[in-house]
């Protein structure tokens, strides 16, 4: 299957390589800060629109505890708070680490690994099954997630 170019003959990977450096770029540097703003924030005491309105977790609920816990290094932390933000992370490094390797023709690797729909797919399932798991947790059995 061949990959659709644009004018300049680029595939959407290429085109996204940079982006993704910016990225990096921008997150280093704004990663200490923001660590320092979250362990001034009482997180567990954030309220939500949603839950207050629906007496539900919304489905971004504990986000920014699994952005928090990744920045730490709490991995399962992480996936437990909200596991699109790990799911997120590893798909941002295999990108990036696949395409640097390539560019840097690292491994006998000619191309990084390319877009598939799955991918978005894939974060569209993590999300509900997170919303569902969390709300029975919470409505059936008074499991409290904070």
């Amino acid at each position: 299957m061949e990959t659709q170019k644009n004018l300049e003959g680029k595939s959407l990977e290429e085109e996204l390589y940079p982006v993704g450096l910016v990225f990096l770029g921008v997150a280093a540097v704004a990663s200490p800060l923001v660590r320092m703003i979250l362990e001034k924030r009482d997180l567990s005491q954030s309220g939500c629109l949603f839950q207050v309105l629906f007496g539900m977790y919304c489905p971004g609920c504990g986000g920014t505890r699994a952005v928090d816990a990744l920045l730490h290094g709490y991995v399962l932390r992480s996936v437990w708070y909200h596991p699109l933000v790990p799911y997120g992370a590893g798909l941002y490094l295999a990108f990036m680490i696949s395409w640097t390797a390539a560019k840097w023709h690292l491994f006998g690797i000619r191309r990084g690994i390319r877009f598939r729909n799955g991918y978005l797919y894939g974060m569209l399932v993590v999300v509900a099954v997170n919303f569902v798991v969390k709300n029975v947790l919470k409505l059936c059995f008074g499991v409290v997630m904070i």
